[in-house]
């Protein structure tokens, strides 16, 4: 816009932005004689969500242990999971219908295209993750009740 024309005063645009500076406001907007000027601070991306790793859940026996060992290797052995089925959102996994229930599958299940594996939470809606392909679990990556990021490896089908 440009001074000639209007006749707007940019000082006063400055003046405005120091204000919302020096006051940390989102947005001041003045109006006078018909002019109405607005300015704003662009808005930040939200934060990222910070995620923490839950406890294994303990079923007695070995299952511990087990247990344990999945929620350590995604960060190791991500990367070599050719078969891996992904998470489809971003959520809280959870391996069996409810609490103490059974589990949808144990490694070395057979399964079927279409089964239930595990679920998703996700704004307090639970979504199937279905095997793409019939196979044989080979290994379940995550642990119960982990959180887990869109893509990140959930299951080995092979």
């Amino acid at each position: 816009m440009s001074t000639a024309k209007t006749g707007l005063d940019t000082g006063l645009v400055r003046e405005l932005a120091s204000i919302l500076r020096d006051a940390d406001l989102g947005e001041v907007e003045v109006e006078h004689d018909g002019l109405r000027i607005r300015v704003s601070k662009p808005t930040a991306a939200a934060p990222a969500p910070i995620q923490y790793a839950a406890p294994a859940p303990v079923a007695g026996g070995a299952a511990p242990a087990a247990a344990a060992a999945p929620a350590a290797a995604p960060a190791t052995a991500a990367p070599s999971h050719d078969n891996a089925v992904t998470s489809p959102m971003v959520g809280t996994v959870y391996l069996s219908p409810e609490p103490g229930s059974k589990a949808f599958v144990a490694v070395g299940d057979k399964v079927k295209k279409g089964d239930t594996l595990m679920l998703v939470e996700a704004m307090k809606t639970f979504n199937p993750v279905e095997a793409p392909a019939a196979g044989t679990v080979k290994e379940i990556i995550v642990a119960d009740a982990q959180p887990v990021e869109f893509g990140e490896p959930l299951i080995v089908i092979e």
